[in-house]
């Protein structure tokens, strides 16, 4: 059966499936069999990825499951050694990962024109590395209890989760984001991961 959703956000999950190497034909935003398809692919590719490189508490898994195939194997190893780093009092959990456009225009909007909360983001939809499939963020949790307002453990962790292809938003210089990790972009700006993106990462 294939799966209810709008246009937007099929055109969106078929630009993503297409990264993943698994959405091969026409990104039309009509999700039909073969989106179903590459979706089936993803979640079975996603699960022998959690198999071959270990698996973590609900909420990082279904986070995790969100992000590209060739992201997810870097995001485990880097929870992996944030978790050895930090020892026993402190736990690591991947709390944010992917987000559609529309999602981020949500989040834009909170604490802005009128909306409440706080302000968490300065980027639209199209303007996160998080849109992508690319990014994730870590919460630590003492005893259960989230830490939101202290960033010194998080520093802590930074240069731990900061492996061989992932990046530390703790290392940016003009807006350092400590929680926040993303697979290596190789110097790539956020302009040109966006039109690879909506290419469906062809050509």
């Amino acid at each position: 059966m294939s799966k209810p959703i709008s246009r937007d956000d099929a055109l969106f999950r078929q630009r993503f499936l297409s990264c993943c190497g698994l959405y091969k034909v026409a990104i039309d935003g009509d999700w039909g069999p073969r989106t179903d398809a590459a979706e089936a692919r993803f979640f079975e590719d996603t699960a022998r990825i959690a198999e071959r490189e270990g698996r973590f508490d609900p909420r990082s898994e279904a986070q995790i499951a969100t992000l590209r195939l060739d992201a997810q194997s870097a995001a485990r190893r880097s929870l992996s050694a944030i978790r050895a780093a930090l020892g026993p009092d402190l736990e690591a959990r991947i709390i944010s990962a992917t987000r559609s456009y529309a999602e981020q225009d949500r989040l834009f909007r909170q604490g802005r024109f009128g909306n409440p909360g706080p302000r968490v983001t300065n980027a639209r939809g199209g303007g996160s590395w998080h849109n992508f499939g690319l990014a994730w963020d870590i919460g630590l949790f003492e005893r259960g209890r989230y830490i939101a307002d202290d960033v010194a453990p998080y520093r802590r962790a930074g240069p731990a989760g900061r492996i061989a292809g992932v990046e530390w938003g703790g290392d940016w210089k003009s807006f350092p984001d400590a929680p926040h990790y993303q697979f290596s972009t190789a110097g790539r700006t956020i302009a040109a991961a966006r039109t690879a993106f909506e290419a469906g990462c062809r050509g």
